[in-house]
This record gives C-alpha cells, structure tokens and sequence, in this order.
C-alpha cells in the first residue's frame, strides 16, 4: 500500500497534492500544477483525468543470498527462486500445483514401453541474448548435464539433480536425447521413470543458451541467460539481484512488470518491518511471531504457501558415532518436536514423523514416531557402549538464514543442544554463511550432525526420499551419507512401476526400512507465510517453493 503525503493548503485559487510512493514503486499521478500560474492568471484550474501510475516494480525480501544462477548446478531454494524467473524448462507446474503442463514445449507424446518421449517445441522462442531455441540447444543442455567431463562443467560445479532425479553416471535414466528436427526433440530412456515428466518440468532442468555458455564459461553462473519472462540485470552479493522485463517474451502479455528486485535481508523481524514501512512489497518466510500483527494490518495481506516440506536433523555416517543405529535411534528419543513447535513455530507446523509430508500420496501414517523419553535416550546410548553419554561433544551445524520450513535454525538447535545434554551429548554449534554452509555438509568433513529441510520439487514420492536418502544421491542430496541396499532396490523398483498403487506399497515398506535405520531425525511440517502488500496481485504460492513473477501486478 502506497504512503500518502500530507495535503498541503497553498493560498492560491488551487490546492496541490505531492503524493509520494515507496517500495521501488513509481510516483503516484502528478498534474504537474502547483497552483503558483493559476494564482497569477487568475485563470480557472482545468481538471485532469490523467490515471496515476501503476506500480510496475516489485521488491521482494527473503532471508538468504542466492548461492549460484545456473540452475544446473545448485540444490537450494534461494538460487532457484531467481533461475526460476530466468529460464523456461520444457514443462512446467500449474501455478499452485505441481500439476505438469506445457511450457517450451507445447506438446509431447510417449511410446507404449514408456521409453521414448517426442517434444513439440514451441516456435519463435528467442533466448535473452536474441539466440534461438532449437533442438540443438535443448540437447546441448542435456549433454552438459549428463557428461560429468563437459568441457562446459566448469571447477567447482556439479549437476546434483541430475544425478538425483535420472541416476549417477553408470546406470543413467536417459540413454540418449537427440534432434529429430529443429523444432523436435526425443529423449529415450534406458528403463521407465514413472516421474518422468514430473522431473524435467523443474526449474534445474531450466534451458540455458549454449551461445551464453560458451562465451561466459565459468561467469555463466553470475549472469545467467534463458528464455524466461525476465532478464539478468545486476547481482549484488549479499544485498540483491536485480530482473528486468523481457520485452520479446514468448508468452503474451507477460510479464506484467518491468522490473524485480530481489533483496537478502536475512533477520526476521528486519524484513517484516522493511515491508510495513514500504520499502519492498513482498516478504518471504515471515516469523510466526509477527502473523498476529500482520493480520491486524489492513494494508497487508497473508499468503500462505501449500505445506509440503520437511525440516530434519541429518546424522553425518561418515562420523562415529553416528554410524551407530542406537545412537542414532536415541537422538531422535532426545527430540522434543512439540516444544520446539510451540516456542518457535506459533502452531504453523506440526511434528515430522517421516521423511515426506502427510499431503503427499505414498505417505505411510502406520509408521510411529521416537516418542520424547530422555530416560530411553540414555538407555540406548549405554546399549551402544556409551553409558555416560558420548565422550567428545559433536559439531552441530545449524542453519544460518530462515527458511521455509526453519524460521530460525539457531535457536531451534539451542533448543535441542539443551535436550542433549541432558544426556550426556555436548555439541558445539556452528552457522557458517550459506553457501560454505552447503559445501560443508555436501561434503561431510566439518559436520556431525546438521540441519537442513526440503521443498518438494514435483509432487512425486520419488523426489523426496530418492531424492535424499537413496545411495545414488550422495552426496548431493544425501548429505547423511546413508547406504540401505534394500532401500535402494525399493526405490529404483518404484521408478521403474507405472501403477501408482504399487508404487505408493513400495514407498510406505520405504518409510519403514528409514524409520527403523534413523538417519535423520524428520523435524517438523510447516505451512510457510508469506506477507505482501494489500493491493499486490497475481502472485500465486506454488508447494514446491517457486512461482513466477510474470503474472504479479499492483492494482
């Protein structure tokens, strides 16, 4: 909602009104006339229907820096939500759902033996840099992602979810993906994927320009082009990333702004009052403290994201004692889920029991929880030789920006640090910067115990516990380092299944063969808020934690 400025009574024949806006909003309408002329002529004042300017910039703030902008190479959400307004993928998910539709391309068919898949390309598309996309450039994408030796993999990168959602170099999904013609593509398949198409419709599997690549090499990921609805402007770390509109959009009418600033402001309370005051538009992750006097705001509005998360406490394998099951099974007995909920999350969440949310198809609600029993806690860690509790405190990484599922990872972990004493457990927290943050954990050298969360991406089982807990995604995704030979031949075989009954039979035996092993302690559920201004239009909250821009207007 826009401030107004004080009327102010000039003693002339006419009154002047100075409005002024905020929030990276233009000016309210002016008639340019300050009464001065009209005084001297003593002539009339003529009225004006000029409209007062809409406001056609918006400025988000969320809690975190983006960590790259090739969507290719990242896991989290905060450089997602940017390649997300950058590129366009072949498909995409309804606004609110993670129902697939067309996107690059407008249509598609698939052979009986669910192997082939035929893409009809949309025409005229034209990447950023005024490029075309072609079949040519849509396999080169595909080939960048799949050869773990590309010439255009540059140091430092690796494609995670890649490798998680179509398997690790050796046992790929994809056996080949080529160029019938210039506006066709076909991808086969070395077995079936059941969620194939739920797959490719993600934003890391966003189409990038070969041209951009090839010149930029390793900058690519700072100044990222695709064929999306806005264009890379400027990227100030740690403070905002700057889009501007693409004018030659291939979807008409859109966006419906020129331009989106993205603003890091990483405290809570900070970016809530940045946004009282008009200095964004839209917030991200709002403190469950603060909703009470959002509602009391009539110049604001709440959102409220679909629940489809999970936040979790993963075990380091790689670490002793964590390769211990009853070390781990008496952590999760240390937990207090509810306490942690009712302090810090405002009744916005509920307890996580199992690696997926409730909402999900697949869910397994027979599965019980490692109920609060500090006394069982000690028992299994003397079960496991340690009776006087573990001899060196632990590393306990906890996260350092809010996120969907976390509002605030410090003091959640304070929370738990002081269960587990109780214990005999000591830990040392630590919250390095985000991005260092995800390379520690990927990597498994710093860290015993860490927290995380995750966002479905595709509305499929697969996406989740595939995703995070099956060997083939270490150590990507699953950060805990975890082997369950009988879990993986589960999760591979329910790949493979196209009846969703029996897929939906393979993932709750899944969530049992977890539950008993304990590699995280599943945390909580959370329905994410979000806060904007009264007259901000269009924006619809997707589950999977992005949505597009090109539809947000400001009446």
């Amino acid at each position: 909602m826009k401030k107004w400025g004080s009327l102010v009574l000039v003693l002339t024949l006419s009154l002047a009104f100075t409005l002024s806006g905020c929030g990276g909003s233009n000016n309210a309408g002016k008639d340019g006339n300050t009464g001065g002329n009209a005084a001297a002529t003593n002539a009339p004042v003529e009225a004006t229907d000029k409209p007062k300017e809409v406001q056609d910039t918006l400025v988000l703030g969320r809690g975190g820096d983006s960590a790259s902008l090739d969507p290719a190479i990242v896991t989290d959400g905060e450089s997602l939500k940017i390649s997300h307004q950058v590129f366009d993928s072949l498909l995409e998910y309804k606004p609110g759902t993670s129902e697939v539709q067309a996107s690059l391309a407008d249509s598609w068919e698939v052979t009986q033996d669910g192997l082939t898949y035929t893409f009809k390309l949309h025409p005229g598309v034209k990447f950023h840099d005024g490029t075309d996309l072609n079949a040519e450039a849509v396999v080169f994408n595909f080939e960048r992602w799949n050869d773990p030796k590309s010439e255009f993999k540059f140091e430092g990168d690796s494609f995670d979810y890649y490798d998680s959602m179509f398997g690790p170099e050796g046992s790929r999904v994809i056996k080949e993906v080529k160029a019938v013609d210039d506006g066709t593509v076909q991808i086969i398949l070395n077995q079936p994927q059941a969620p194939f198409l739920q797959n490719i419709a993600m934003t890391s599997f966003g189409i990038a320009s070969p041209t951009a690549i090839k010149e930029k090499k390793a900058n690519f990921k700072n100044e990222p082009v695709g064929t999306g609805p806005f264009v890379f402007k400027e990227w100030k770390r740690n403070d905002s990333i700057t889009l501007e509109k693409n004018a030659g959009y291939w979807k008409s009418g859109l966006p419906k702004l020129n331009k989106v600033i993205v603003r890091s402001i990483p405290d809570n309370s900070a970016r809530f009052t940045a946004l009282q005051n008009g200095e964004i538009d839209l917030m991200e992750d709002l403190s469950p403290d603060d909703l009470s006097t959002l509602e009391s705001n009539s110049n604001l509005q709440k959102i409220e994201r679909p629940p489809f998360n999970v936040s979790y406490l993963g075990f380091n394998f790689k670490k002793k004692p964590f390769d211990n099951v009853k070390v781990r099974q008496a952590l999760n007995h240390a937990v207090n889920k509810q306490a942690i909920i009712d302090a810090f999350f405002s009744g916005q969440a509920k307890p996580a029991v199992n690696p997926m949310p409730p909402s999900l198809w697949g869910y397994n609600d027979s599965v019980k929880d490692y109920e609060f029993d500090l006394d069982k806690a000690k028992s299994l860690l003397a079960e496991a030789g340690y009776p006087n509790g573990l001899p060196d405190p632990v590393t306990f990484y906890a996260m350092p920006v809010p996120r969907p599922y976390m509002p605030d990872g410090k003091k959640v972990a304070e929370a738990i640090q002081a269960d587990w004493e109780k214990i005999g457990v000591k830990t040392v927290i630590e919250s390095p910067e985000w991005a260092t943050y995800l390379d520690d954990t990927k990597a498994g050298e710093k860290d015993d115990i860490y927290m995380l969360g995750w966002t479905g991406d595709n509305g499929d089982p697969d996406n989740f516990i595939y995703t995070l807990l099956d060997k083939d995604a270490i150590p990507s995704n699953n950060r805990t380092f975890y082997v369950n030979e009988e879990l993986h031949t589960l999760l591979v075989g329910a790949q493979k299944e196209t009846d969703q009954g029996k897929r939906s039979d393979l993932y709750q035996k899944a969530q049992e063969i977890i539950k008993a092993d304990a590699p995280w302690v599943p945390l909580v559920h959370t329905t994410p808020l979000l806060a904007g201004k009264a007259n901000l239009k269009g924006f619809v909250p997707g589950p999977t934690g992005t949505e597009y821009y090109s539809e947000v207007y400001f009446e």
